[in-house]
């Protein structure tokens, strides 16, 4: 495992699809999100890292104030650490860029990264995702496929949030799909079932 800024995993990849970055919610770590990775994208390369900052003990990907409520300065300098985290593992490990999959904060600093970082991702799946942001996009991000799936019933992000972020990326030139799950802010296998099905679309050969 090579010495890299974050404490993070990597399994290599067995099969020819694009690479996936694990970004785990609030309280996971960096083993949270591979049984994930390789139920919806079997033989890709997974990089998984452990947010650094800590809410009550719980790893998280960058500070609130309160459910919520982001440290937009903290969002900031986290996903551009984040984002160099990225470039040094590619390099580290021979990846091509990755393809976000985030869960709650995780799907969160994804998007923030998608509005600061250009060039890092080469695509995201956000779920249960908000604005993690005050402000627009500052960077372009044309024609980067992004799926989000949200939950009609999550009571932590309200629909009008999630839709709030699916026009800040679209505006920056990401073709977007959001859609709506019967579910709330946990995930379903209906969430596994099309994070699967919207990968194996961007690589038929895989």
């Amino acid at each position: 495992m090579a010495d890299l800024s974050h404490i993070h995993r990597f399994e290599p990849a067995t099969a020819k699809r694009p690479p996936l970055l694990l970004l785990h919610g609030t309280g996971g770590n960096e083993d949270d999100l591979l049984p994930l990775g390789r139920a919806v994208a079997p033989g890709a390369a997974l990089l998984s890292p452990r947010g650094k900052v800590l809410e009550n003990g719980m790893p998280r990907f960058f500070r609130r104030f309160s459910e919520g409520v982001f440290d937009f300065a903290d969002v900031r300098q986290r996903a551009g650490e984040l984002a160099g985290f990225v470039r040094d593992a590619r390099a580290a490990y021979a990846m091509a860029a990755p393809i976000a999959v985030g869960f709650s904060n995780g799907a969160n600093i994804a998007a923030a990264m998608l509005m600061l970082e250009e060039g890092v991702l080469s695509g995201a799946v956000l779920l249960r995702a908000m604005v993690p942001l005050n402000g627009p996009a500052e960077v372009r991000a044309d024609n980067l496929p992004v799926l989000m799936l949200s939950g009609a019933t999550d009571p932590i992000i309200p629909a009008a949030n999630a839709q709030a972020l699916a026009h800040i990326l679209k505006a920056q030139g990401a073709n977007v799909d959001l859609q709506v799950l019967p579910a709330g802010h946990g995930l379903t296998p209906t969430d596994v079932t099309l994070t699967a099905q919207w990968l194996q679309a961007l690589t038929p050969e895989g």
